[in-house]
């Protein structure tokens, strides 16, 4: 840890979110910045959070067969122009390598910005008849999308992601896998990271590119913008036409594999960052901390060292051995306080201290994150205390954030209104739209707003749309975004 660090060096997240957000990304040790522009270090302490998370979607898609794979970094040009309405989507963002081995290439390499074309050449050569299906394949790797503004984690020049690519006999697999990685990210992001989302189909123009229909799950930061947190597509066969991904089906006669593609990103850390914390640094919710519980020895030049940190090792054993994740703080220097700042920075859910008077008294002090209480317990009781704070912490922090998601969701009908709230206190809007992409557009240019998505459940009602009058059937979720 930085042993220069004060407490009172943190910027305020009360006073400027994004200015926090930065500061306490770097001085919690979560990324720095590196030496080209628009990349990270993800830090130990960050990485641990992205294992975590592999680790639990690493579960959730072996459950529908999913296996992890590996395809190339670099993509032949010729490749992804295949897909005209595919590379179009990209252009802008790429990284192209014109020069490799001091020659020039005849075909330019790509720098994956995602992996649809690389890994569709090669289903190709794999699927020829309905028995090859489904191809069920995920991926754990880096892309790069050259961003013009950066912003640690949330929006960087190089990622980390998953992306899950598969190939199915008929759509209704298709639709069923893509609804399954949809309620995955659910999970994940309401279930360990305490975020609360929305889902729905994200509009025409605001789809992934190539795609039949996209997918997204959404959510609400601190500062009223709404976060794309993942996203899962119907490719349909438009990709399965073009690579030609080509079965013998079950009646002999010839058809086009139907495809899906799903992924998240090192963005939803930057999600999970922003939305719990406070000028204190960040609030990691015990399920995905990396560090649930840590174990502070307050020491006395005069006091019994060996006993005490004996102790400590016993109460690090304890809660280990019952799957709590635990770190004991050793060191002699920083000072005590500025230990106790520091892992408040960090973010970890739960601290314990012991000293002379808790040996004596066979007790240990409890401190919780997220409210700052403060609690003596007796030793025998500790284990207990313990998994209840954590599970308490877990569903008061989605609580909070749920609150505050529903309290900044508001009804619009009339653009007046919807332009008053987006100069304010933004937020998600609900309002009428007549999914003319004119309109979405005058509407995006007007307030910066854009349709986020159409929830899956919403009902077909008769309204106006909110910015031009026409008839519109669906009430959409708009908000500025990052």
């Amino acid at each position: 840890m930085n042993q220069q660090f004060e407490k009172k060096e943190l910027k305020k997240k009360s006073e400027n979110l994004s200015d926090w957000y930065t500061d306490v990304i770097l001085k919690a040790e979560l990324a720095d910045y590196a030496p080209v522009k628009g990349t990270m270090v993800i830090r130990p302490y960050g990485y641990a959070l992205w294992e975590t998370v592999q680790e639990i979607f690493n579960r959730m898609m072996k459950t529908k067969g999913v296996e992890n794979a590996y395809f190339p970094l670099f993509i032949p040009h010729s490749l992804l122009e295949k897909e005209k309405e595919h590379v179009k989507g990209f252009s802008p963002e790429l990284a192209v390598v014109t020069v490799a081995g001091g020659e020039k290439l005849k075909d330019p390499l790509v720098v994956r910005p995602t992996s649809e074309t690389i890994m569709y050449a090669m289903y190709a050569k794999w699927v020829h008849s309905w028995r090859d299906l489904p191809i069920l394949i995920n991926q754990w790797n880096n892309v790069v999308r050259w961003e013009k503004r950066t912003y640690m984690f949330l929006r960087t020049t190089e990622f980390l992601w998953q992306e899950g690519h598969t190939a199915h006999e008929t759509e209704k697999d298709d639709m069923d896998m893509v609804l399954a990685a949809l309620e995955w990210y659910r999970q994940v992001h309401e279930d360990y990271f305490a975020v609360p989302v929305i889902y729905g189909i994200k509009s025409e123009t605001e789809k992934f590119a190539g795609a039949k229909r996209t997918y997204t799950i959404e959510a609400l930061m601190p500062d009223g913008k709404a976060l794309q947190a993942a996203t899962s597509h119907n490719l349909g066969q438009n990709f399965s036409k073009v690579f030609g991904i080509q079965f013998a089906t079950r009646d002999g006669k010839m058809d086009f594999a139907w495809q899906t593609s799903w992924g998240m990103s090192t963005r939803a850390l930057g999600g999970l960052f922003l939305t719990h914390g406070d000028d204190n640094g960040v609030i990691l919710p015990p399920k995905i901390a990396p560090v649930q519980v840590v174990i502070i020895p307050i020491r006395k030049k005069d006091g019994d060292a060996k006993t005490l940190l004996a102790r400590c090792d016993e109460l690090r054993e304890t809660l280990t051995n019952s799957g709590v994740r635990v770190k004991v703080d050793l060191r002699e220097e920083p000072s005590v306080g500025r230990r106790f700042n520091e892992w408040e920075v960090k973010g970890v859910p739960v601290r314990l201290e012991i000293g002379e008077r808790e040996l004596s008294a066979d007790t240990i002090v409890l401190v919780r994150r997220d409210t700052g209480e403060k609690m003596t317990v007796a030793r025998k009781e500790l284990l207990m205390t313990v998994q209840k704070l954590l599970n308490d912490i877990q569903t008061s922090l989605f609580a909070k954030a749920k609150k505050f998601r529903d309290d900044n969701t508001r009804d619009a009908g009339s653009y007046e209104e919807f332009k008053k709230i987006m100069s304010s206190t933004r937020g998600f809007i609900r309002a009428f739209w007549c999914e003319d992409a004119a309109c979405e557009a005058t509407i995006k240019e007007e307030t910066k707003a854009s349709t986020r998505l159409l929830p899956v459940k919403a009902k077909e009602e008769k309204g106006t749309c909110v910015h031009c009058g026409k008839p519109a059937v669906h009430r959409w979720i708009f908000a500025q975004s990052y």
